[in-house]
């Protein structure tokens, strides 16, 4: 079952971001906190991990309040 991961801005909606796919959760989270960074300075707001079709989990890589 394939991972990746969706890009989404501050208002929630899908912005472009790397295609990558990865074979575990645990290889997608991994990306993600070395790639994060550079996300939020292409205009990500959050993340949301996708397995198969299925939303896993939403995450804010923004600053907490």
């Amino acid at each position: 079952m394939p991972w990746s991961w969706r890009y989404e801005n501050v208002d929630g909606q899908p912005v472009a971001g790397p295609g990558e796919t990865f074979s575990s959760q645990a290889d997608a989270e991994s990306w993600i906190g070395q790639e994060w960074r550079e996300l939020v300075g292409s205009g990500v707001a959050q993340v949301v991990l996708i397995e198969d079709d299925r939303v896993d989990y939403r995450m804010s890589l923004l600053p907490a309040d």
